[in-house]
Formats: C-alpha cells, sequence, structure tokens
C-alpha cells in the first residue's frame, strides 16, 4: 500500500448557536474551505479526484448531497465529483479514513476530505421531522429505549465512573487551553476568516473565558435528573466546515507541496 499524507489543512472558525455563521448557508461555507485549500496549495482544482464530504444533519440546507454542492459553490469544474458521509459525529473523521483508503489503495491520487455542519440552521434531531430514523426492530431490541447523544454519554459516565466533578473540572480545563491558544494565535494559520452580512468572523465563538467548576456546579443537568453531563461540559451546538489535502509524499511533491502529517491508519467500533 502506498504512504499517505496530508499536504494542507484549512477550517472557517467555529461558530456559536446563532452566532456569525448562522446566516451563511452550510454549501456557501464548505465552498470558503475549498476555495482557501486552493489558494493555499496553487493547486489546479482538476488534480482533485474526489471530495469526500462528512454531514451528521443531511436535511433540509444539509441535504441532497452537500459535498456536491460544495463543489460547485466553490466554483470548481464540473467534473470533480463530490460525496457526502454519515457516522455521526465521527463523519469528517470518516471522510479523512475514506480519503485516505482510496490514496493508499492507488484508486486516487488526490482526494479533499471534510466537512460542514451548520446547526443554527440544521438543528440536531431534524431528520425526525419527517419521520422516524429507527423502526420498530431496534425499538424492540432496547425495549423502547429513548436513543440520544445525552443519555450515550451519562452510560459512558456510569461505565467508566467519570464523576460530575472530574468532567466539570476537564471543561475547565479545555476552555483555559483553547482561549490560551487562540490568544497566542496557534489557531490563526488554519482559519479562513468568513465574511458575512454582520461583518468578517475571524474567531473561534465557543471558548467560555473565565469559566469556573463553581459557576459550572450550579448548571443542571441535561439529559437525567441525577445525571452529570450538562450544557457546561458538553459539546456545544457549533456552526463551522474543514477540508485537508489528502494524497501520497510523491504527488505531494510534483505538485510542490510540503507534507504536514503523514496518516497511518484508522479504526472504528460500535460503542452505542
Amino acid at each position: 500500500m502506498r504512504e499517505v499524507v496530508i499536504a494542507e489543512a484549512v477550517r472557517t472558525p467555529v461558530g456559536k448557536r446563532n452566532g456569525g455563521l448562522s446566516g451563511t448557508h452550510p454549501a456557501d461555507l464548505s465552498a470558503l474551505v475549498l476555495t482557501a485549500l486552493v489558494e493555499r496549495t496553487g493547486i489546479d482544482p482538476v488534480v482533485v479526484d474526489d471530495v469526500v464530504w462528512g454531514c451528521v444533519s443531511q436535511v433540509g440546507d444539509q441535504s441532497s448531497n452537500i459535498g456536491r454542492y460544495s463543489v460547485l459553490a466553490a466554483g470548481w469544474p464540473e467534473s470533480i465529483p463530490g460525496t457526502t458521509i454519515n457516522r455521526a459525529c465521527g463523519s469528517s473523521q470518516q471522510a479523512l479514513d475514506f480519503a485516505a483508503q482510496a490514496v493508499m489503495s492507488g484508486q486516487q491520487d488526490v482526494v479533499v476530505a471534510g466537512g460542514v455542519e451548520v446547526m443554527s440552521r440544521v438543528p440536531l434531531g431534524s431528520a425526525r421531522a419527517s419521520g422516524m430514523p429507527y423502526g420498530p426492530r431496534v425499538l424492540d431490541r432496547y425495549d423502547n429505549f429513548s436513543f440520544n447523544q445525552g443519555i450515550s454519554a451519562e452510560l459512558i459516565a456510569q461505565k467508566w465512573g467519570f464523576s460530575r466533578a472530574r468532567l466539570d473540572e476537564y471543561a475547565k480545563m479545555s476552555h483555559d487551553l483553547a482561549a490560551t491558544a487562540q490568544d497566542s494565535g496557534a489557531f490563526d494559520a488554519q482559519i479562513v476568516p468568513v465574511p458575512t452580512d454582520g461583518g468578517t468572523v475571524t474567531a473561534d465563538e465557543g471558548i467560555r473565558r473565565g469559566t469556573t467548576v463553581e459557576k459550572l456546579a450550579t448548571l443542571k443537568p441535561a439529559f437525567q435528573e441525577d445525571g452529570v453531563i450538562h450544557a457546561g461540559n458538553a459539546s456545544q451546538i457549533s456552526d463551522g466546515a474543514a477540508a485537508l489535502l489528502v494524497t501520497t509524499p510523491e504527488k505531494a511533491k510534483e505538485l510542490g507541496l510540503q507534507p504536514i502529517v503523514r496518516y497511518r491508519a484508522g479504526a472504528v467500533a460500535g460503542a452505542d
């Protein structure tokens, strides 16, 4: 098998719910990172064999193969294909895995992997508005258990003995580290500014500066009365897009690119 490298990586800022990116269509947000990928690398888009795009809620503004519409929105040639895949919150990671597999096998030489989610416009759970994703057999198997990520997180916390105090401490540390990184400019090189009617969004909006464990302790559990998961230690409702250029070391050299990292392997496992 061939070696695989990531030759460029770009992303938008991560917007908070109803924040700076909420007015931007997901295809247009995706187009920004695809365009930036070409501008930063200097490649001609025609060298891209495929675009593999991750997206969780593939309904409404994100329906009908948002990966393909992202390619068209970027102004790339119509001959460049695009596909959209869903592995829940790991969708964009899976997009990278599929892209790497295609390059490893020799089936393709240059693949763009990435994804988009504008939860302000397409909220989590939108797919249930017109039907139930799982049918009677799944419900029977789990005795009509209520399926959602919050309950899954509660079950994982119970299984591994994560207390609320420990989760809150970790959440505070995460926000502190993110704030420090943002202030130091650590994210600047990877971020593509997003022009909007309200101004240009240049920085992540979800970092909670000044968070304390005392403040987190006042928040009510979101999914169970005696639960440990709440709005302060759970992943946020966010908007954003990102893209990676996946290729071989040889092709990167041919294109005049310096690889950022090597992709060695990927793995998945069913958990909940």
